[in-house]
């Protein structure tokens, strides 16, 4: 039941916006990555999840806030037993630290697949990033940092929006981040927004 959702969903992304990978930097490859996208609809997951081949597909996990993603076991059952996302509180509601879960993931030996806004943005402009991906790099050396920049989502769902406009979206993956030693938390970050800004090709038709 489980796997035939999961299909159902996957096939169901691709047929309303063609979603198509574009490895720019990165390879598809068997490898621990913390993959960090713009995010600008409710799709962002469902098409990186749709771009990457079953192999590692199955070993990342998207990030998702609980407080939506838990409000209703049917989005419980969608978010955790199908997308095989970890649900973190960004409420911070207890003392626990919100990036417990992403680390278990991680030490595991899987992937995760984060969106550093922390919301979903308005239009194309993407907005600064949160700390979480700052946190995540230090804790987790070993995993690569790959930037995906998710074109055209935006105006497939306008956030506000109900209506669903069809246009194809391209995951494009770019090269793993380099970390610097010591390098201070906004420098890092606003670095790491960057390495997403210039995957964008429509900057230079721009």
């Amino acid at each position: 039941m489980i796997d035939l959702v999961r299909y159902l969903l996957i096939a169901g992304i691709r047929l309303l916006i063609g979603a198509r990978a574009e490895w720019a930097g990165a390879r598809p490859v068997e490898r621990q990555r913390i993959y960090f996208a713009n995010h600008a609809s409710h799709f962002d997951t469902l098409a990186v999840l749709a771009c990457l081949p079953p192999a590692l597909r199955r070993r990342t996990h998207p990030v998702a806030a609980r407080d939506y993603w838990a409000r209703t076991r049917f989005h419980r059952f969608i978010a955790e037993d199908c997308l095989r996302s970890v649900l973190i509180d960004r409420r911070r509601e207890s003392a626990e630290d919100p990036l417990g879960p992403v680390l278990a993931a991680l030490a595991s030996g899987d992937s995760v697949l984060i969106f550093p806004e922390g919301t979903r943005g308005q239009g194309d402009a993407i907005g600064s990033f949160k700390s979480g991906l700052f946190h995540l790099a230090r804790q987790v050396p070993k995993a690569e940092l790959v930037p995906v920049h998710l074109d055209n989502l935006a105006r497939i769902m306008p956030k506000g929006s109900f209506l669903v406009v069809p246009i194809t979206c391209t995951a494009r993956f770019g090269a793993p981040l380099e970390r610097i030693a010591d390098e201070p938390k906004e420098a890092f970050l606003a670095r790491a927004r960057q390495a997403v800004v210039d995957l964008d090709t429509r900057r230079v038709a721009r």
